[in-house]
C-alpha cells in the first residue's frame, strides 16, 4: 500500500538534520585535526612503519624445511622400464632437512629488523612534525593576511574620509586641490595592494587545502584566534625534551641500536650453521631404513669474514657519529628559534606599548592640525601611514611568534 505524497513530504520534513560539519580553518587546530585524517604523506609513512614492523617475525624465525626425494635403480638393473613409482623401484630416500642458524643469531637478527621498524616508526612522527609545522606556520600567514586585509579596507575607509575632509577645506578656500588628489593616490595605492594581498590569501587557501588533501578550490573558515604563547620557556627543559622526544634523534638511536646488532651478528657469523636431516628409506612397499644426518658449513673464508666485521664497527661508528652531528644541529635549530621568538616577542610589546600608541597619538594630532590648518596634508598622510605600518608591525609580530613556536614544537616533536 503507498502513502499518499504528503504523508511522505511530512516523514522526511520530521527527520532530524544533519548538522553540517564545521569547515577547517577557524583555529588551527581544526586544521591539524583534518591533517591527521586526509593527509597522504601521513598515511604513508603510517603504513610503512606497519610494513617495517611486520618483518620482525619473519626476521627471527627459522629457515623452511627442505624435504628431499631420492629414487635408486629406477630400471631395477635394465629388469624393466624406467619408472617413477617409488615401489617399484630399487629403494626410494625421503630426506627431510631443517637449517638451524648458530645459537643467537635469530635473536640478533629479529633485533635488526625491530631497529628497523623503530626507525620507520621515527619517520612517521617526523613526519608528523614536519606536516603538523608547516600548517602552523600556513595558519600564521593566513591569519596575518587575513587581519592585513582587514586593517587595509579600513585604511581605504579612513583615506576617504581624509579625502572627504581635504575636499571641503579646499570648497571652502582653506587648502589647495592637491590635498584631495594626493588622497585619491594614496587611496589608490592601498587599492592595489588590497588585491595583492587577496591573492595571497587565496594562495595560501589553495596550499592549506593541498595540505589537506582537499580540493584546492574548497571553501575554509575564516582564522578567528592564534594559540597562546607561553609566557617563558626553560631553554635547559627545552633541550632535555628535544633529546627525549625528537623524532629525528629516536631514527638515529634506532640506527645506532640496529648497527650494534648487526656488528655482533658479523662477529656471530665465525660460527656455523647447522642443518639436521632425518632419512627414512623405503624398498618397494616398507620402510626399510632410517638415516640421521648433520650437515654444517664451514667458515673458512676468513678474509671475507674480517672485512664484513671491519664495515660492521665502521657502519655503528658512522651512525654514532651522525647521531651526535643532528644533535648538534637540533641545538642549535633550538637556540636560534628561542631567540627569533623572544626578539618576536620583545618587538610585540616595544610596538603595542610604544609605537603604537605614539602613532595614533601623532595622526590624532596632526588631524585635529590639518583641520586649524596648523598642519599640511602631507604630515596627516604621513601619520596615517606611520599608524597603519604599527598596526602591521604588530600583526607581523604575532604570527612570527606563532611561527617561532610551530619551529620550537616541530624540534620537539611535541605541542607545547
Amino acid at each position: 500500500m503507498k502513502l499518499p505524497l504528503l504523508m511522505v513530504l511530512l516523514l522526511v520534513a520530521a527527520l532530524p538534520a544533519r548538522a553540517a560539519e564545521p569547515l577547517p580553518g577557524a583555529s588551527v587546530e581544526s586544521l591539524l585535526a583534518a591533517a591527521r585524517e586526509g593527509s597522504p604523506d601521513l598515511r604513508m609513512v603510517r603504513l610503512e612503519a606497519e610494513a617495517a614492523r611486520e618483518r620482525i617475525q619473519p626476521a627471527g624465525a627459522l629457515p623452511d624445511p627442505v624435504l628431499r626425494i631420492e629414487l635408486e635403480n629406477i630400471t631395477r638393473n635394465g629388469s624393466q622400464s624406467a619408472t617413477l613409482s617409488p615401489s617399484q623401484v630399487g629403494d626410494t630416500k625421503y630426506t627431510l632437512m631443517q637449517p638451524l642458524p648458530f645459537w643467537g643469531k635469530r635473536d640478533l637478527r629479529r633485533d635488526v629488523a625491530s631497529a628497523e621498524a623503530e626507525q620507520a616508526s621515527g619517520r612517521a612522527a617526523d613526519a608528523w612534525s614536519e606536516v603538523a609545522a608547516r600548517i602552523k606556520n600556513l595558519y600564521a600567514q593566513y591569519w596575518l593576511t587575513r587581519q592585513a586585509l582587514q586593517l587595509t579596507r579600513e585604511n581605504i575607509e579612513l583615506t576617504r574620509h581624509l579625502e572627504q575632509v581635504a575636499q571641503v577645506r579646499y570648497a571652502g578656500g582653506l587648502a589647495a586641490q592637491q590635498d584631495a588628489i594626493r588622497a585619491q593616490v594614496e587611496r589608490s595605492t592601498m587599492d592595489t595592494e588590497l588585491v595583492g594581498m587577496e591573492t595571497e590569501y587565496h594562495h595560501l587557501m589553495v596550499f592549506i587545502n593541498a595540505m589537506l588533501a582537499r580540493p584546492i578550490a574548497s571553501t575554509l573558515a575564516e582564522p578567528a584566534t592564534l594559540r597562546p604563547i607561553p609566557a617563558r620557556l626553560d631553554e635547559a627543559a627545552l633541550v632535555e625534551r628535544l633529546q627525549a622526544r625528537n623524532p629525528q634523534l629516536a631514527i638515529e638511536a634506532a640506527r645506532v641500536g640496529g648497527a650494534e646488532k648487526s656488528r655482533e651478528l658479523a662477529y656471530r657469523n665465525r660460527y656455523p650453521d647447522l642443518t639436521l636431516g632425518v632419512a627414512p628409506m623405503q624398498v618397494q612397499n616398507r620402510v626399510d631404513a632410517w638415516s640421521l644426518m648433520l650437515e654444517m658449513n664451514l667458515p673458512l673464508q676468513q678474509g671475507t669474514r674480517r672485512s664484513q666485521e671491519r664495515e660492521s664497527e665502521r657502519m655503528l661508528e658512522a651512525a654514532a657519529a651522525r647521531k651526535e652531528a643532528v644533535g648538534h644541529r637540533l641545538l642549535g635549530e633550538l637556540g636560534g628559534a628561542l631567540a627569533n621568538l623572544d626578539a618576536a616577542r620583545t618587538t610585540e610589546q616595544i610596538t603595542r606599548d610604544r609605537l603604537l600608541p605614539q602613532a595614533e597619538l601623532t595622526f590624532r594630532s596632526a588631524l585635529a592640525g590639518y583641520e586649524n590648518g596648523k598642519v599640511d596634508f602631507a604630515t596627516l598622510l604621513d601619520a596615517q601611514r606611520q599608524i597603519r605600518n604599527a598596526r602591521l608591525a604588530l600583526l607581523r609580530a604575532q604570527a612570527s611568534q606563532q611561527m617561532r613556536l610551530a619551529d620550537i614544537e616541530r624540534l620537539l616533536g611535541e605541542d607545547l
